[in-house]
């Protein structure tokens, strides 16, 4: 008698115990980077104010912490800092969010609340500015 017929069953019975798990798996993450521009207006027009040495290499981005908020802006997701030089970066699960920048209203800052949708294993790119 072969044994092909019960390597068989055995396969098969293997995949029903355990083909409902391997299709539940959550989807890989995606990738959330940009670099947040600060400019400050003088009387006549905008300047861009980028980290001097006076700003302890780039301290001025701490003060502007940027929220990662539910599509429906009710949820919080998750809460970030630029580094020294402008820039970060975000690991997400897929869906649709807003970047923002957080007390932005009360601070009265110009910015405009950014969209954006993150897919399974790719990277967005999002920028976003500050004018105070």
């Amino acid at each position: 008698m072969s044994r092909f017929p019960g390597f068989t069953s055995g396969c098969c019975l293997f995949l029903a115990l355990t083909g409902g798990h391997l299709s539940t798996a959550a989807p890989a993450p995606g990738f959330l980077e940009g670099r947040l521009l600060i400019a400050a207006f003088k009387e006549v027009g905008a300047q861009i104010a980028e980290p001097t040495s006076s700003d302890q290499n780039g301290e001025v981005y701490k003060e502007y912490p940027l929220l990662i908020l539910s599509q429906n802006e009710n949820r919080e997701i998750a809460r970030l800092t630029a580094k020294d030089d402008g820039t970060f970066r975000v690991t997400l699960p897929p869906g649709a969010y807003i970047l923002d920048v957080k007390d932005r209203v009360e601070r009265q800052l110009r910015a405009e609340p950014r969209p954006f949708k993150v897919e399974s294993n790719q990277t967005v790119r999002v920028g976003i500015a500050i004018f105070k």
